[in-house]
């Protein structure tokens, strides 16, 4: 326990910068995600099918493409055409683009689970396309959305990890830090087993409590 407790102790710095910064990039990634998600996912239900063709191309692709080619294309090949992005500004746009394609695919569900007389009673008043789906639509569907949302931002944090085989400095790089220091992988990794935990915990009470309380009628 001694040994356990010292691991921590003696190299607290570099645990909280690693985690500092995965709060960061999941926060930042997880508002790009649901705007771009959104987005995305209002194209798949437009009248306009050049819109609908490029939010069912979007999932496609993205969603059966592994989160590190997605990383490893900003970082190595983007930079070719002359684009350069850091290593912490690839992670975020890797962790939003890729994340983005789920968000989308349960707006889309959530937007499905709308009676279609709704839209039709709001298109009836003279509503447009924006208006229907702002003022109509999303409000209802917005209980149905947000437990599976919370899961995909779950989800996301812990992809997180895939940036420290990328240089950026989180959570998941700080097992290769401790090993040039010679310190216990074990104990290192069950720290940031811990450390996960409490970052995860939060949301999954949260994603029960809204499971309870905007529980849809079958």
């Amino acid at each position: 326990m001694t040994e356990f407790l010292r691991v921590l102790t003696d190299n607290w710095e570099l645990f909280v910068d690693g985690f500092t910064n995965t709060v960061y990039l999941f926060l930042i990634s997880a508002v790009g995600s649901l705007v771009l998600g959104v987005l995305l996912g209002a194209f798949r239900v437009s009248p306009i099918p050049a819109l609908r063709w490029f939010g069912a191309s979007y999932v496609n692709i993205v969603r059966n493409t592994p989160l590190t080619l997605v990383f490893a294309f900003l970082v190595f090949a983007v930079p070719k055409l002359d684009v350069n992005l850091g290593y912490d500004q690839a992670a975020f746009t890797a962790l939003t683009v890729y994340t983005a394609a789920f968000v989308c695919e349960v707006v889309r569900s959530g937007i499905n689970t709308v009676p279609p007389g709704q839209a039709e009673a709001a298109r009836a008043l003279g509503m447009t396309f924006d208006q229907v789906l702002g003022q109509v639509i999303l409000p209802q569907a917005l209980r149905a959305m947000v437990p599976p949302l919370v899961s995909v931002m779950i989800a996301m944090l812990k992809n997180t990890t895939v940036a420290a085989g990328f240089s950026v400095l989180e959570a998941g790089a700080i097992p290769a830090y401790m090993a040039e220091l010679g310190e216990p992988q074990f104990y290192v990794l069950l720290w940031i087993t811990i450390g996960f935990l409490i970052l995860i915990t939060p949301l999954v009470l949260l994603q029960r409590s809204l499971e309870r309380k905007w529980a849809v009628a079958r």
